[in-house]
């Protein structure tokens, strides 16, 4: 049997009700939940309209503005920022969350395969993960992050190329409409 998704209300008082403990929880707890990987959703207790969006939200600004280092630059703060409004939203979107699934599933991979070099010694495995991650964990930041700055300088290039062909799109000729129509006359 599926397991039924968590329901969280959110009442006007700012707090969250976990209805399957029948109890206050807080943005810890519903981080907990994101961390465990268990289904859930925050609605409205008035209105009954989702903010699952918005709690999940509210966990990443929190954990951005508490110790260590933050995940998310000024610089790619600004280009999410531009990117609202243009014709790349949609595809940012679906771009990041393609990129953080393929980071994700390599996370994975590293860790399945650790656990069937170590299977039989969990405690060497932990022992390896704990030094690749001290002696790698740098390296595979740079790696990253040379990544990371590669993927947007190709997003931009291709949000450039999306954008001068939007301003060329008029001189293409339709049937019935010679190119360039759309300046003659009363055009703007």
């Amino acid at each position: 049997m599926a397991k039924q998704t968590r329901l969280i209300k959110k009442y006007p008082n700012r707090r969250l009700y976990d209805t399957q403990t029948s109890s206050y929880i807080t943005l810890a707890d519903v981080k907990d939940l994101v961390v465990k990987q268990e289904e859930f959703q925050v609605v409205d207790a008035k209105t009954g309209d989702d903010l699952t969006r918005s709690i999940l939200l509210q966990i990443i600004l929190e954990e951005e503005n508490t110790g260590g280092a933050p995940m998310f630059s000024h610089d790619m703060l600004t280009q999410f920022i531009r990117s609202y409004g243009g014709a790349m939203q949609g595809m940012m979107g679906s771009y990041l969350e393609k990129n953080v699934q393929a980071f994700t599933e390599f996370q994975k991979t590293m860790q399945e395969q650790s656990h069937s070099l170590f299977a039989d010694n969990p405690k060497a495995r932990q022992d390896m993960w704990s030094q690749f991650m001290n002696f790698q964990g740098p390296a595979m930041q740079n790696v990253m992050s040379a990544y990371m700055d590669q993927s947007q300088k190709m997003f931009e290039q291709m949000r450039e190329q999306v954008s001068a062909q939007t301003r060329t799109f008029g001189s293409f000729g339709f049937p019935g409409f010679p190119p360039g129509a759309d300046k003659q006359g009363g055009g703007s």
